[in-house]
């Protein structure tokens, strides 16, 4: 009866031992977080906070939503304006050249980065893969295989193939021999090409082979090419 006791008193202790194990990692996980008010948003991925009477611009790490004048712009705008007025938690990654803050932010405890990606407002926009770019490609995944958002197809959808891209300049960059080659199959087209950095180009595509050389455009470390019509997604390709 003794032993059994003392087995029971060990698994009580282990139990405890264990709990305090986790909350000590969770606390270390808030405290890389800071709390701040956001009071006012740029746009769909840029906001200012106010933190210790002081305001700093933060640039959301991970994610490019359109720029003005753009499809779904004012959509991406206005989920993150849902955030103005409220308390978040910033995980900060840094300064961009700009001396934005470059950060994850979280409001009760879900990362918004990844909710606007969900909700179709955002393309992955990634160059280096930390502990957050799981998350932030699956909620991509989910908004693309369900046609949310900016991944809404246009009923062009499938006319254009993509028969070549050449991204690398041969080691050298802006030298405008990045060359994009595509089949269409459709009518002639109007058509918005862009990358995952939002490098826009404003293009009509005649039937048959299409061929056009850019300019420090497609990263080749890796990068998407996005072409829409006015009615959706005609193509989009990523290597």
């Amino acid at each position: 009866m003794l032993l059994f006791l003392l087995v029971i008193s060990n698994f009580i202790l282990l139990g405890f031992l264990i709990s305090e194990m986790k909350s000590a990692i969770t606390g270390n996980v808030a405290q890389d977080r800071i709390t701040a008010n956001v009071t006012r948003v740029i746009d769909g991925d840029t906001l200012d906070i106010t933190l210790n009477n002081i305001t700093q611009r933060i640039r959301m790490l991970g994610i490019n939503t359109p720029e003005l004048k753009q499809p779904y712009h004012d959509e991406a705008m206005n989920f993150l304006k849902k955030y103005e007025n409220k308390t978040i938690e910033i995980e900060d990654k840094g300064k961009d050249k700009y001396s934005r803050t470059l950060a994850y932010i979280y409001y009760q405890n879900n990362l918004i980065n990844s909710e606007i990606l969900k909700q179709g407002l955002a393309n992955l926009y990634v160059y280096d893969k930390d502990e957050n770019y799981e998350e932030l490609e699956k909620a991509e995944e989910y908004a693309r295989n369900n046609n949310i958002g900016l991944w809404k197809k246009s009923e062009n959808h499938g006319c254009i193939d993509i028969i070549n891209l050449k991204h690398n300049e041969g080691g050298e960059r802006c030298t405008n021999r990045e060359q994009l080659v595509l089949l269409n199959s459709c009518p002639a087209m109007n058509v918005l090409i862009k990358d995952d950095a939002n490098h826009i180009e404003d293009i009509s595509i005649s039937p048959g082979i299409f061929t056009e050389n850019f300019s420090c455009i497609w990263n080749d470390e890796g990068d998407s090419l996005y072409i829409r019509d006015e009615s959706g997604l005609v193509l989009f390709y990523r290597y």
